[in-house]
This record gives C-alpha cells, sequence and structure tokens, in this order.
C-alpha cells in the first residue's frame, strides 16, 4: 500500500488516499473514481508530501500485535468531539443507510458477483456484502470499482 496526500482543487480541501500501487492512483484518476470527501469534487491532485526516512539501523522500534478479530479495536477519540464532526459523521451514516436500501446483501460471495458483473457474466446491479483484505485488492487490481463501507453492517440474518 502506498498513501498520499490528495488537494482538491476545488475547495481546497486536503486528504489523505490509500492505493494499492503507486500507479493506482494514476488508473482511479483517469476512470474518475477518485472525489473529494468534503465537497465531492473530482479535480483531485496529488499534494507535496515529505518523503518518508527510515530509521538508523541502531535504533530499536516497537513491535506491535498483529490485530486478529479477537484483539481488534475500533480507533477512539479522547476528549469531547465536535459538534461539525458529530454532524459530518451522522450525514455519512444516513448516506450509507440510504445506499443500503437500494443494495443487495450478499455476504461472503461479495468478491465472486462482483468479478461475474464486471466481467458480463451476471447483470449489473449494486450490491454489499463481506471481503477479506485480499479479496478487495485482488478486486482492485482487476480494475473492479469498489468501495468500502464507513460504518460496519450487519448481516440481514443477524439483525433483530
Amino acid at each position: 500500500m502506498i498513501v498520499f496526500d490528495l488537494h482538491c482543487e476545488d475547495g481546497g480541501h486536503r486528504f489523505e488516499g490509500w492505493f494499492a500501487t503507486s500507479t493506482a492512483f494514476d488508473q482511479q484518476e483517469a476512470a474518475g473514481l477518485l472525489c473529494c470527501p468534503e465537497c465531492g469534487s473530482a479535480a483531485i491532485i496529488k499534494a507535496p508530501m515529505a518523503p518518508a526516512v527510515g530509521r538508523k539501523g541502531n535504533q530499536a522500534i516497537a513491535v506491535l500485535p498483529a490485530l486478529t478479530p479477537d484483539n481488534a479495536a475500533p480507533a477512539a477519540v479522547a476528549g469531547p468531539v465536535p459538534a461539525q464532526v458529530k454532524h459530518v459523521i451522522a450525514k455519512l451514516a444516513a448516506l450509507q443507510a440510504e445506499a443500503l436500501k437500494q443494495s443487495t446483501w450478499v455476504g461472503e460471495t461479495f468478491a465472486e458477483q462482483s468479478r461475474a458483473m464486471h466481467y458480463g457474466e451476471k447483470e449489473q446491479a449494486t450490491i454489499h456484502g463481506q471481503a477479506t483484505p485480499d479479496d478487495a485488492q485482488a478486486l482492485i487490481e482487476e480494475g473492479i470499482a469498489i468501495m468500502p463501507l464507513p460504518f460496519p453492517v450487519a448481516p440481514p440474518d443477524e439483525l433483530n
């Protein structure tokens, strides 16, 4: 994975983008898949970044344990959350809920069904489901447009 600082030319917003390879940004930009998370503008460019400089060989670095479903925890915010942040999160959650109303849950067959639609083996539809990080990476490398949902989604059979 590679991280770029990105800049919205229309709104002047700056944000981070994670890409599978350095050429993935160019491919997604050419396909019109990039947009500003604040204003939705598609006029996105790479912002100047400071190079990552590695540690000296004699400096120890802390090794964190690998995250597993048993020890993974969501990121947390310390202190009061600004009202503007609460508003943005609520709006994002509402937009996701509205989008999911027009989408079909496919569970663990997400990668398989996404490929089938991409290659014309199945009719196009809006779907959501589960994919492993490796499956998601493979889909992106194949040029299949997917995106993670900002908030977790419970499978329909697990809802009350």
